[in-house]
């Protein structure tokens, strides 16, 4: 009986304490039980891993740092954009007069054009559709509805058909859940201070 004490004790002691099988996925497995919890056991073969991305994958990242980088350079006059109609809004409201009203809109856009048009020039087409889009963002209306309600309908006509000129589209809507996701998603890890 002495001789046959050991195997009794690895057979019955040995996987009431550390090691037993259980089933995942219809499959038997190894499992250890450590602290009342199973953990399956599973042998993964080796991988290496290089430095070198696939070509995809680092075209797909240079389109990524291209699209935050605009997005940095141009998120601020939106933002801006926002705050200056708001006040606009305020001040054309208490306008005495239609004629009043347009003064004031000449001036504000004689302000505006001294203190940002040299910036604005230098943006890349990219960058401006961006704009475009970040306006509508911030102010809740297409860079087109903001230039009738301010300065009228011809004028909006004149600039949206110069705009087309060039490529963009002033009645452009942004769509944070559909083509303008990524866009999206790096505005808000720019507003949360991530990026």
């Amino acid at each position: 009986m002495k001789k046959y004490l050991p195997l009794i004790f690895v057979l019955f002691i040995f996987p009431i304490i550390g090691f037993s099988q259980a089933v995942f996925n219809g499959h038997y497995v190894k499992a250890a039980v450590i602290n009342e919890d199973t953990l399956i056991l599973i042998d993964l073969p080796e991988y290496e891993v290089n430095g070198k991305l696939p070509y995809k994958f680092r075209k797909q990242l240079k389109r990524n740092d291209k699209l935050v980088r605009n997005i940095k350079k141009v998120y601020p006059y939106a933002k801006l954009a926002g705050v200056k109609l708001n006040e606009y809004e305020e001040i054309l409201k208490n306008a005495p007069s239609d004629t009043k009203r347009r003064k004031i809109m000449k001036q504000a856009e004689q302000e505006l054009k001294d203190e940002f048009e040299d910036d604005l020039k230098k943006l890349t087409f990219s960058q401006g559709i961006i704009l475009i889009k970040l306006v509508d963002r911030e102010t809740g209306d297409s860079s087109y509805e903001l230039v009738q309600e301010l300065r009228g309908k011809f004028t909006a006509f004149f600039w949206q058909a110069f705009a087309r000129l060039f490529g963009y589209n002033l009645k452009v809507k942004y769509d944070p859940l559909g083509e303008d996701k990524d866009i999206e998603n790096i505005v808000v890890m720019i507003e949360q201070g991530l990026i």
